[in-house]
């Protein structure tokens, strides 16, 4: 799975997340609700709870906003019931493309997902249809400016993640699910590294080349699932020509 290239998408979400901060919001409210119902209040023993809420406080989110969530995940305040949600299914050019949801209407956000992918030269299909092509790890990525190559070497042999990359743009780390937090917890304790990316992710395990308008038609199909009010990630196998560092 080295070298999986995602710095175009880094560059994309960046640009739209400041856009589009109330969206931001709302999205990791709905994660917050969802760990919180799901493993609990307490961050401590409650991994996807503590990512939340990391997240939120690096939007620079109201401790108050988050504290309501949880409770609303746990019950103590009424709120909207929401479920975890699904979509598989195949954009422009073949390129596959699943999506993460949470909503309190299943029928209607298929229903919306659904047109969105007609609508966009797309075609949703039956659960499995591409999730075979992905796997779940914990993804880091490290800008260049972080650090020099010898130092990214010496800190993924500390590291011993499942594995890693170097590329132009940056420096890349792929854990097993079980080891996320504890490589999370180690990089953020050095308090010298911004890392670009730290989240769980679908990482696929092979490639789709697109450039040109094609890139650009599969670009904007994921631009509008992620503008969705229910989807809080859209992950694909595109490789575009964008991923070449600027």
């Amino acid at each position: 799975m080295a070298g999986h290239n995602k710095w175009s998408q880094i560059k994309h979400k960046k640009a739209a997340t400041d856009a589009k901060r109330s969206k931001l919001f709302t999205r990791i409210l709905k994660e917050i609700t969802v760990a919180a119902r799901l493993g609990g209040g307490d961050p401590a023993g409650n991994p996807r709870l503590r990512n939340a809420i990391t997240e939120g406080r690096a939007a620079n989110m109201p401790n108050d906003n988050i504290e309501r969530a949880i409770k609303k995940g746990t019950g103590e305040l009424e709120g909207v019931s929401f479920e975890e949600l699904s979509y598989e299914g195949y954009g422009p050019h073949g390129v596959a493309i699943f999506v993460e949801a949470v909503s309190d209407n299943r029928n209607r956000t298929v229903s919306e997902i659904r047109n969105l992918f007609g609508k966009n030269g797309g075609n949703l299909g039956e659960t499995g249809c591409v999730g075979w092509m992905f796997d779940r790890r914990g993804l880091f990525m490290i800008e260049r400016d972080q650090m020099d190559e010898e130092a990214f070497l010496d800190l993924a042999t500390e590291l011993d993640p499942e594995d890693f990359a170097v590329e132009d743009a940056g420096y890349q780390i792929i854990t097993s699910l079980d080891h996320y937090q504890s490589v999370r917890d180690e990089l953020e304790r050095r308090a010298e590294l911004d890392i670009a990316v730290k989240e769980i992710a679908m990482i696929p395990q092979n490639t789709v080349q697109v450039a040109g308008d094609q890139e650009a038609a599969v670009l904007h199909l994921i631009d509008v699932l992620e503008d969705h009010d229910d989807v809080q990630n859209v992950w694909s196998n595109v490789d575009s020509s964008a991923s070449s560092p600027a």
